[in-house]
């Protein structure tokens, strides 16, 4: 009997030759982003917002400060419907963004509420503004000249204490008879509506500006 271990067999590897695909994906089509009436299938989108008896003057008078923003710019058509007594705002083929529409109906409705153009045309430039409305009855229920002094409370002498607010908190705000209107965003119409709120609780403006005070110094630690 040999000893000799059996020899070991050497393979030999051939580089195996890759296998032509069977189903090769087509090419990844390539489309035009959709413009804003092709979003829609083509429909005209409309807004309609009404126009108050006392704002009619104010209307005709800055009509074109409010008409060359909204029609220029934000490529959105308006008109005004007499007979209606309304703005009528309907988007165009060539409006970059459907959102102008909403945008440009905030826009006008805040110039109902009593905001100025300069005022109001920030919502069309900026994302996070918003409008918050509340009477005074929400708060508390004030009857007579109650109700008077409240209003007195909320504007001040001269309007000092509505200008400290607006100041103070970086927003705009309207006193309508016994509605209270407030542009700014989230954050800010919180702390106007607050010191707003303690006014026509009662308490007095100097107490509401030390409390102001000591947010707006927050605020801008904050930021």
């Amino acid at each position: 009997m040999s000893t000799e271990a059996p020899a070991t067999m050497e393979i030999e590897t051939v580089p195996s030759e890759p296998k032509p695909e069977s189903n090769p994906l087509p090419p990844k089509p390539k489309f035009e982003p959709l413009k804003a009436h092709e979003m829609s299938d083509g429909r005209v989108q409309f807004r309609k917002v009404s126009v108050p008896p006392h704002r009619y003057s104010p209307l005709k008078k800055y009509w074109m400060d409010i008409y060359t923003p909204v029609y220029e710019q934000m490529k959105i058509d308006i008109r005004m419907n007499l007979k209606a007594r309304k703005v009528e705002l309907k988007t165009r083929k060539d409006t970059p963004d459907i959102s102008n529409l909403q945008k440009c109906a905030d826009f006008v409705q805040a110039f109902m509420l009593g905001f100025d153009v300069p005022d109001a045309i920030a919502l069309l430039r900026l994302d996070e503004l918003y409008v918050e409305s509340f009477e005074i009855k929400d708060v508390k229920t004030l009857r007579g000249e109650h109700l008077s002094r409240a209003i007195g409370r909320l504007s001040g002498k001269g309007g000092k204490t509505k200008f400290a607010i607006e100041n103070a908190t970086k927003s705009r705000i309207v006193i309508a008879d016994t509605k209270i209107h407030i542009l700014g965003s989230f954050a800010n119409i919180k702390i106007a509506r607050d010191s707003l709120c303690s006014l026509i609780l009662g308490s007095p403006a100097g107490k509401v500006y030390s409390k102001l005070r000591q947010v707006s110094a927050r605020l801008a630690e904050r930021f």
